[in-house]
């Protein structure tokens, strides 16, 4: 039995499909956004700044306190190799992995984005999406390097994830305070626009006190594994 060619026409459109299922439109609306493709970004921006900030801690919790948790930082420590390379060698593999999923969740959204249609696409709104969305993402790397101090500080997997939720929480309260620019962890929230009315652009002293902290963090991470007992 052939289908009534009248009612492929009534067939509502990927963008109201979403809508209608609330994948698209009550988000838009919670945020007080429209459903077109510069919020779809600011939404993207949010993630790739906040929930890459928390998965990033993940990994780095994983990638520099799996020795000490499985009972192995005592071989890798005994190895005739510099133990400062031991950090740029697990940050560059933080790095390689962190950009592979990013570019790969990129190109999913992006994807969803095509398939539901969303109005208002252009070039100017493509690479204005894209920077901010990259920006946030390279932020939020450059803030790891402290987890993965406390990762060989604390000597395992619980205590940089602590420290982690910690900052985020406490970036947050400072980012509604009026001093965010000026606190690491507030950074990304404030870009994002989940901590106060959203920074169009970083200023030069926030990405100081990134730049600042991530050197702090690399060489803090450097020194503990190069100078700290193993009692393993």
């Amino acid at each position: 039995m052939s289908r009534d060619p009248r009612a492929r026409r009534h067939l509502p459109s990927p963008r109201a499909r979403a809508e209608s299922l609330g994948l698209l439109g009550t988000k838009a609306d919670l945020a007080g956004l429209e459903a077109n493709w510069a919020a779809y970004f600011e939404f993207l921006t949010q993630m790739a700044g906040i929930a890459g900030m928390i998965l990033l801690s993940v990994i780095a919790s994983y990638v520099f306190g799996r020795e000490y948790a499985e009972g192995t930082a005592k071989n890798m420590l005994a190895l005739s190799v510099p133990r400062y390379r031991f950090t740029i060698a697990k940050l560059t593999v933080l790095l390689v992995w962190f950009t592979l999923l990013s570019f790969a969740a990129i190109a999913e959204t992006l994807a969803l984005g095509a398939v539901l249609g969303l109005p208002g696409f252009s070039a100017t709104v493509l690479v204005q999406g894209m920077t901010d969305v990259l920006l946030a993402s390279v932020v939020s790397f450059l803030l790891v390097p402290p987890v993965a101090w406390i990762a060989t500080l604390g000597r395992g997997y619980l205590p940089p994830l602590a420290f982690a939720i910690f900052a985020l929480i406490l970036g947050m309260v400072v980012g509604a305070t009026g001093w965010g620019k000026w606190f690491p962890w507030s950074i990304v929230p404030l870009f994002a626009g989940v901590a106060g009315p959203r920074v169009e652009t970083l200023a030069s002293g926030s990405l100081f006190v990134v730049v600042l902290t991530f050197a702090a963090g690399v060489a803090a991470t450097a020194l503990q594994i190069r100078y700290a007992d193993n009692t393993q």
